[in-house]
């Protein structure tokens, strides 16, 4: 039996965010374009005398160390469907935002799966891994597959899309998280009594993706969870303007945030941008890196 198995995945942004109405079970139908970036979190797996969850990295502090971390409820869940003993340990080193808007523990998530699934030799199928990430949560099956693509349903119902070019971003990092049933509470709130369309994936944007086109990519981009999240955290304001006065095509909250997004037309501007949102001290730290990045994948 193989020692160990490490797995590296990719944090996302969401270049289109809409979202429908409230469901009758509390979700709400998406369509969600996902684009994975190169940053990274890595989920190593070895045999234990019984589960148990490490972690290390910028915020790991933050990050449960119980069963109801996502890596766990992996490693358990593909555990019982084969009848494996889960008596691992799984160390997660973070280097993805968390409580960022840019899917970290979903990351995870999917990460201790593959990397269970390699250990135990277990032999699921991409159809088995893709339903029980699907289960976990919604953005855990767009980590597994990376690349880009849209999540429709509450976002776990993935069709990849063509990536024609390289993307460049910068990530400023926020002072605290955002829960996300926190920020989907607050837009159901603001949105009390008004009439919300079929949530559906803007075809300009599909093509700028294909195109690699950055401005055109740019002029499109949108989140509906966006002022939900200004709501519940409105220095971001600041963090956003301060991104569009140092030059880059487009600003705005990631996901659910507060982890705002910046993309820029080449590396170079993402530089300037980077120093700019540095030197504004509207943001506690800030991360340059490009997409589409691979989907999660043993190292």
């Amino acid at each position: 039996m193989t020692q160990s198995v490490t797995v590296r995945v990719p944090a996302k942004v969401n270049v289109q965010l809409s979202v429908g109405g409230a469901r009758p079970d509390g979700f709400h139908d998406l369509a969600n374009v996902f684009l994975a970036v190169g940053l990274y979190d890595e989920v190593t797996v070895e045999p234990a005398d019984e589960l148990r969850v490490t972690c290390s990295g910028p915020d790991a502090g933050q990050v449960p160390l119980d069963r109801t971390n996502l890596a766990a409820r992996a490693a358990l869940e593909l555990a019982r469907r084969h009848g494996v003993d889960p008596a691992v340990h799984l160390h997660i080193a973070k280097d993805i935002p968390v409580a960022g808007g840019m899917a970290g523990g979903s990351a995870d998530g999917a990460a201790a799966l593959l990397a269970c699934d390699t250990l135990w030799g277990t032999g699921a199928s991409r159809e088995e891994l893709l339903e029980i990430c699907a289960e976990l949560g919604s953005d855990v099956p767009f980590a597994l597959v990376g690349g880009a693509a849209l999540g429709v349903g509450r976002g776990e119902q993935l069709r990849t899309l063509e990536v024609g070019g390289t993307f460049h971003w910068v990530f400023a990092l926020a002072e605290r998280g955002l829960s996300t049933p926190a920020v989907f509470r607050e837009f159901d709130r603001l949105n009390e009594g008004v009439r919300i369309p079929e949530p559906v994936a803007s075809q300009e944007l599909l093509e700028a993706l294909a195109k690699g086109d950055a401005a055109a990519l740019a002029a499109t981009v949108s989140n509906d969870l966006q002022p939900a999240a200004l709501s519940l955290f409105p220095a971001l304001a600041d963090t956003l303007a301060a991104g569009r006065a140092s030059g880059a095509l487009a600003a705005l909250v990631s996901g659910s945030g507060p982890t705002t997004a910046f993309l820029t037309a080449d590396a170079e501007s993402a530089r300037t941008v980077a120093d700019a949102l540095r030197a504004s001290g509207t943001c506690r730290t800030v991360r340059v890196t490009d997409g589409p990045a691979p989907g999660a994948a043993v190292v």
